[in-house]
């Protein structure tokens, strides 16, 4: 009997399900939304400091009030500025989203995806104090996933990749203690990649509402810590305690 092809893509549900939100509301912004409903909705769900900052908006409220206060800190890395942001951001998800996906389960992924973006909005408001540009995109949260999947992708019979046959196990192998992931020549080398790539990508800048605006490149490097060290507060695979050996009398 022929034995069945497995897909190319053989992704989580919630990883596909993501990447549709993100489509999807992408298309709205695109497709259906006036120029002045896309501003009204960017308000009420970008991410913008000088809502944390009562003293430069002249007794303005901006919408959403209260509630937007604390959802955008999440909502907002549901929005991209163009399809080559959303594209990238995808790309990037894929792999170490999906590793993670596998290894937390729906519920702990969801949670660590929604703290890593809450970190990165976070650290772009520190260093943004009083920011009128609404800030967008996933990168926060997909830099977060990228340091959560290197505490274990890298480990003996862990998983190297989505484009691959799925085996349970390589996504349940015992993690990096964090006291150790400065010594582990690979992650070493990836830490050096994913901050190169930052520092040029920090160069660049993201089309909104017609303006370039620059890179919020400090918003990775929040989400990436999170993702590091928050780890173990979501991972479920724990390490039994060493076994004792017995005397022989």
């Amino acid at each position: 009997m022929k034995r069945p092809s497995e897909p190319l893509l053989n992704l989580p549900t919630v990883i596909t399900t993501l990447i549709a939100a993100f489509g999807i509301v992408h298309a709205i912004r695109e497709l259906v939304l006036t120029p002045r409903q896309d501003v009204e909705f960017l308000l009420a769900f970008a991410f913008i400091p000088a809502r944390y900052t009562s003293s430069l908006l002249s007794g303005e409220v901006l919408p959403g009030g209260v509630g937007a206060d604390v959802w955008t800190f999440v909502t907002y890395a549901f929005i991209h500025g163009d399809l080559t942001h959303l594209v990238i951001n995808v790309v990037w998800l894929l792999p170490f989203g999906a590793a993670v996906a596998r290894r937390f389960g729906t519920g702990r992924f969801l949670a660590l995806f929604a703290a890593t973006a809450a970190a990165g909005a976070g650290m772009h408001l520190l260093t943004h104090p009083g920011e009128l540009l609404p800030m967008i995109g996933a990168s926060a949260a997909v830099s977060g996933c990228m340091a959560a999947a290197i505490r274990f992708v890298f480990q003996a019979g862990g998983p190297l990749g989505v484009f691959q046959s799925s085996n349970p196990a390589a996504f349940r192998v015992p993690a990096v203690p964090l006291r150790d992931v400065l010594r582990d020549p690979r992650i070493l080398a990836f830490l050096f990649i994913w901050f190169a790539i930052n520092a040029f990508f920090g160069l660049g800048s993201v089309t909104l509402l017609g303006v370039d605006q620059p890179i919020a490149w400090q918003a990775h490097i929040g989400g990436f810590l999170a993702g590091l060290l928050l780890f173990a507060v979501f991972d479920p695979v724990r390490v039994g305690p060493a076994i004792k050996k017995r005397t022989p009398w």
